[in-house]
């Protein structure tokens, strides 16, 4: 035991070197980070707590969500039955269903093969293979009734809010934000932190759009004051807020459009905040994709004089003028931008539409000035319980305690290291893990020293204690470790949020605590028994 390879010493001062040259960049200032090479300047990120930030728990309206599939479904049905020039009518609907009556009972059967080929086997939905995603029922010899699948609706669901969890991580991640937490809360809530964006508004404003983008044309026949006045809007369009055209203060003017969608926004390929040279204005640009380009050169072409609605979740952001066709694919939006209102818009563009609306259901701001205050306190902690440990170690073994105290500090380097490497976020009980692994990372010298005390009552000689200690008292070191190792790692797996931060650590402290305690603790020892060669041991 006291006989160590060349090569496992070698490999132990390697990792404490590299373990150091990790650590180090969390205590220079970032200017100075800057400069050095990718890796040297990544730091350990601080949580909502420690830093400040917003926190929002948002729902995610899936009710709408059915809402539109039955109302697609039902334009589908309309338009496959007259295709067929079968006659139908009492169409209603509910959040979930379709009912509807066939005027010719002889036409029944068609109008039952025709539906049967409007609902789909499994839909593409991965719960409901080997079934159709709707229940087809006929409550009389004229009637036929869709109602969604519960397996369809849990299928949806899913599908959903995974779809809203990655928009949403798009959305913050292009705000330039470190280490946000998105997660999943319940069967239709999620939870997001941002630590260091003080402005839940701009966060909310950012979130809370579905960004469903279209480009329709703008019915030039029909005057908006008297659609308004009269509360009939012509066949075929809609009437809608023109954000963009308003002066700043003024409510919004109201703008007659076009039902039909000329160009979907989910052929936009990116976008970016420009400032425009000539005007001084801030815009987006856009490129479309190759379907999105060949659809809005058409767009342009045959509606020379025109004006076109670009339409941003049912209002009109901006109304141009179409003055010659646009053929490359790439365009300006034009609205009245600042600079923060063209980023945004932009990065709603580019991380894509929200399948549903988002609701906020709770939010908070944690400031800057009680983060700081819970880092300092985290320090002082820190260094307290650093304090103790050492005064105990040393009163209590004297110069192994030292060596002991050591092994502790490069505990530490390892601890604060392994969580720079892995980018992970430090929390209040993160710090708290922290403290309790400086108590529990001397544990195990405790248990050597101990023995070591032992053999030496039991006669053996200084070197035979020594090696006896170290390899008795292993067998226990394991355990301890090993059964702590499992209390984080069932911590981690069913806790959440601030459990989690303090069971990752506790767990990568009880792994560097070994290293140290097993590993560097007794290279240490060696290593002042071949230099000092004691004529006995004081422990």
């Amino acid at each position: 035991m006291l006989q160590v390879a060349r090569w496992i010493r070698i490999l132990v001062t390697a990792v404490l070197l590299g373990g150091l040259l990790v650590a180090i960049p969390n205590l220079l200032p970032s200017d100075f980070r800057a400069r050095l090479p990718g890796l040297l300047q990544n730091t350990v990120s601080l949580g909502l707590d420690l830093q400040g930030g917003s926190y929002l728990l948002l729902e995610v309206e899936l009710d709408q969500v059915q809402r539109d599939r039955i109302e697609s479904l039902t334009g589908d049905v309309r338009i496959a039955l007259r295709k067929a020039h079968i006659a139908f009518n009492g169409v209603s609907q509910s959040i979930d269903s379709l009912s509807l009556h066939i005027v010719d009972p002889s036409q029944f059967e068609s109008a039952k093969t025709i539906i049967e080929q409007q609902n789909p086997l499994a839909g593409g939905n991965m719960i409901a293979i080997g079934t159709r995603d709707y229940d087809v029922s006929y409550p009389g010899s004229d009637s036929i009734v869709l109602k969604m699948s519960d397996a369809y609706k849990i299928g949806m669901k899913d599908q959903i809010l995974n779809q809203e969890i990655e928009v949403v991580r798009k959305r913050i991640d292009a705000l330039g934000t470190r280490e946000p937490t998105i997660q999943r809360q319940g069967a239709d809530r999620i939870l997001v932190q941002v630590p260091g964006l003080s402005d839940p508004a701009r966060l909310i404003s950012i979130l809370g759009k579905t960004a469903k983008m279209t480009f329709q044309l703008v019915d030039e026949n029909a005057d908006p004051n008297e659609v308004m006045a009269s509360k009939i809007v012509p066949i075929g369009d809609q009437l809608l807020q023109d954000v963009g055209d308003s002066p700043k203060g003024a409510p919004p003017r109201m703008i007659v459009v076009q039902r039909r969608v000329m160009v979907a926004g989910d052929r936009l390929q990116s976008a970016a905040a420009e400032n425009n040279q000539q005007t001084g204005q801030w815009v987006v640009t856009t490129r479309f994709d190759n379907v999105g380009a060949r659809e809005f050169a058409d767009l342009t072409k045959d509606n020379v004089g025109r004006r076109f609605a670009i339409v941003l979740d049912n209002q009109v952001i901006s109304a141009p003028v179409i003055r010659e066709p646009i053929l490359g694919g790439s365009g300006e939006i034009e609205g009245n931008f600042t600079i923060q209102s063209a980023q945004d818009l932009a990065t709603l563009i580019n991380a894509g539409a929200l399948p549903a609306g988002l609701k906020v259901i709770e939010q908070s701001t944690v400031g800057a000035e009680l983060g700081a205050d819970a880092v300092t306190a985290g320090k002082y902690s820190t260094i307290a319980g650093l304090a103790l440990v050492v005064l105990f170690m040393f009163a209590r073994y004297g110069l192994f305690g030292l060596f002991a105290d050591l092994a502790l500090l490069l505990n530490l380097i390892l601890l604060v290291a392994i969580l720079t490497l892995f980018q992970a976020t430090l929390t209040l009980p993160g710090i708290a893990g922290i403290v309790l692994t400086m108590g529990m990372a001397v544990d195990a010298n405790v248990l050597i020293f101990e023995r070591i005390r032992e053999e030496q009552r039991n006669g053996r000689s200084m070197f035979g204690a020594i090696d006896t200690g170290f390899r008795l008292a292993m067998n226990t070191i394991i355990d301890a470790n090993a059964t702590h190792l499992i209390a984080s790692l069932i911590l981690f797996e069913l806790g959440s949020g601030p459990v989690r931060g303090f069971a990752v650590t506790l767990g990568v402290g009880i792994i560097t605590s070994f290293f140290t305690a097993v590993m560097v603790t007794r290279l240490i020892v060696i290593e002042w028994l071949q230099l000092a060669r004691p004529k006995q041991l004081a422990i």
